[in-house]
């Protein structure tokens, strides 16, 4: 599924601003001061401020940056999908023009593990080190069973039909994920995840999820930098209990072969929360894992 998303009345973000990239505006906000900067790579249909919470706790020691890739989010329209190579390169683009200097350490949730493994391919001596927040690997295959392939995974991804009939559970759950957030940035954002414009940002990203992988294997491994990795292995409430412990079973080794292949990884566990609600129930756990990155990258 390859879709342009366009809008004639772009919605406006509650905190931040824009940073114009090869003519396209990107949403960015950072906070904090000193280095490595921490960079927040968001999931499918998730956005930067998403990861509001963290950030500002990443804030209080270095650098923290969120932001919205070219199509998703506050950012302007974009055809969708796109490269793991066009986003990487985006985002060091906009790091530059917004003067922060590298290397980064990289905070991936979920599909941004694709954009930061390929952004690690393109530029290592930009990368201080890794946070894999239960992220995409280009291995997921080689690990899981033949039913949560990623090309399973693609034919399983609901259409807006479907997200039509989720859209009253979407909107309670979201509330309750944003229920810390400022008043003067929650209901804004609830309303901007809950478009039709959002939705079929998100079902579009999803759509080529076998093709980043094919890409990310034409590249290297990881850069040998600092990296922890955040494998959740809590139940989730939509998933059958065997279906669940093989995705668990598959992320576990999925991650211990990540954090293997170089110096200074790590692998934690958290059995208390679920893919889509890390950074909203563990931010303590998030924060002290990029925390222990940031500590190891410094010189």
């Amino acid at each position: 599924m390859t879709k342009k998303i366009t809008s004639t009345d772009r919605l406006t973000p509650p905190i931040g601003g824009f940073q114009e990239i090869d003519g396209r505006r990107l949403f960015v906000h950072r906070s904090g001061s000193g280095g490595p900067a921490v960079v927040f790579l968001p999931g499918a249909g998730a956005v930067g401020l998403d990861y509001f919470g963290v950030q500002q706790g990443v804030s209080q020691f270095t650098t923290a940056v969120v932001y919205d890739r070219g199509g998703t989010g506050y950012s302007d329209p974009l055809t969708l999908p796109r490269t793991a190579a066009a986003v990487a390169t985006e985002l060091r683009n906009l790091l530059h023009a917004q003067d922060i200097d590298a290397p980064y350490v990289l905070a991936a949730h979920s599909l941004g593990g694709a954009y930061a493994h390929r952004f690690t391919q393109l530029y290592p001596q930009d990368v201080a080190g890794l946070v894999w927040l239960d992220a995409f690997h280009r291995d997921w295959d080689d690990f899981m069973p033949p039913s949560a392939s990623l090309a399973a995974t693609e034919r399983r991804a609901p259409d807006l039909e479907q997200l039509e009939q989720m859209r009253p559970a979407l909107r309670e759950m979201r509330t309750e994920l944003l229920a810390n957030y400022p008043e003067y940035m929650r209901q804004p954002l609830i309303e901007a995840k809950m478009s039709d414009e959002w939705f079929h940002v998100g079902i579009a990203e999803r759509s080529k999820l076998a093709e980043l992988a094919t890409e990310l294997r034409a590249g290297p491994n990881v850069p040998d930098v600092p990296v922890v990795a955040l494998t959740v292995v809590g139940a989730d409430p939509t998933q059958e209990a065997r279906t669940s412990q093989e995705l668990h079973d598959g992320k576990t080794r999925l991650d211990a072969a990540l954090v293997s292949a170089v110096s200074r990884g790590e692998q934690r566990f958290l059995s208390d929360t679920h893919h889509h609600r890390l950074c909203f129930d563990r931010p303590d756990a998030v924060v002290q894992a990029i925390r222990d990155v940031v500590d190891r990258a410094r010189p």
